[in-house]
């Protein structure tokens, strides 16, 4: 399965307040980056962020997730979050420290 084209457009709508943020396609996926570091990825159509202090600190029921197999452990941001965008783009800033 590959992710949306809608999901994408979405997801970047809501998160275009976030400085130097950009997206890579890779095998159908979406690799995120702020900075050009890597802080997470799109893959079917699921937001997979970075695991860190403090996304874990503003999501502490969000389940781990794999955006691919193999992957380590992933914050799970279900699209039922996805809506508050400044908590999303909060928690984005915060998966990449």
């Amino acid at each position: 399965m590959t992710t949306s084209k809608e999901t994408m457009t979405f997801l970047l709508d809501q998160l275009s307040g976030v400085s130097n943020l950009t997206t890579k396609r890779m095998f159908g996926e979406y690799c995120i980056y702020i900075s050009g570091i890597p802080i997470g990825f799109v893959s079917d159509d699921q937001l997979h962020l970075k695991m860190t202090n403090a996304g874990r600190r503003m999501a502490p029921d969000a389940e781990e997730g794999f955006p691919y197999p193999d992957a380590k452990p992933h914050l799970l941001i279900t699209a039922d979050f996805w809506d508050d965008r400044d908590w999303l783009a909060e928690l984005i800033r915060g998966c990449s420290h």
